[in-house]
Parts: structure tokens; sequence; C-alpha cells
């Protein structure tokens, strides 16, 4: 089985946090910062709460409306959005920027203490996964 087939079987057999979206504001992407009652003594709070305010941050950026974003899309619509085969949108650089900075944590932070963190945008941006990987998933 290749490297990445055995990651996938090892996350499928974990335990599974998951960290809802945050409606209060309305409905532009924002997660919980609250450390859910799963992950406490696994990592500490301050790192937790860091790691998804900056997701957060990354979000509203993505989300944010600026004369180049305006521009990008009145040249989408004069195009027929052909312009889009040869950019991304500033969105998508954004998500871009968001999954190196979810690897980056993974690697540096959440892997060494035995967990995972799974890219919203794998989850239709409803909810960050968080698996931990040394506890066994329920059947």
């Amino acid at each position: 089985m290749s490297q990445t087939g055995a990651s996938v079987a090892l996350q499928s057999n974990c335990t599974k946090v998951f960290i809802p979206r945050d409606y209060s504001e309305g409905t532009a992407v924002k997660f919980h910062t609250r450390l859910p009652s799963e992950l406490e003594g696994l990592i500490e709070r301050h790192v937790f709460e860091a790691t998804i305010t900056k997701m957060n941050e990354f979000f509203a950026e993505a989300e944010k409306g600026s004369c180049s974003t305006y521009c990008e899309g009145c040249l989408a619509c004069i195009t027929a959005y052909l312009v889009y085969i040869c950019t991304e949108t500033h969105y998508e650089k954004t998500l871009r920027k968001i999954s190196k900075f979810i690897a980056s944590q993974n690697e540096r932070v959440y892997n060494p203490k035995g967990l995972q963190i799974t890219d919203p945008t794998f989850r239709g941006l409803r909810v960050i996964e968080i698996s931990i990987l040394d506890r066994p998933g329920r059947t």
C-alpha cells in the first residue's frame, strides 16, 4: 500500500473531533475557537485558539471585497469567465494559503502531539476535523 493510502487508513480508524462553524456574526466562514473537551490535555488551549483564529483571519481575507477583487469580477464577466483558465481567483489563492498553513501546523505542532487537522475545504467548509491518531475510533 502506498504511503498516502496508509495515512488514510490510519485516519479512518481514529477518534475524530469536529469544530463547527460559528454563525453568530452571519454566514461568513468562521469557526469556533473554544477548545473541545476531547482535546484537553492533548494540546494547549492558547495554541489551539491561535491556530483557529489564524484560519478565521485567512477566511475573512478571502471573503473581503477590495478594488482588485471587484476588477477581477468585472474582467471575468467581460471575458465570459475565460480569464479563470489562465489565473486563479483571490479566493482560490487564499484557500491555497490556508492549506499550506494547515500543513505547516500539522507538521510542526499537531502531528508531534498525535493530532491531525483536516483542511475544512475537504468537509465543505462546514467543520474543522481534528483526528486523534493514537485513539482508535468507535465502530
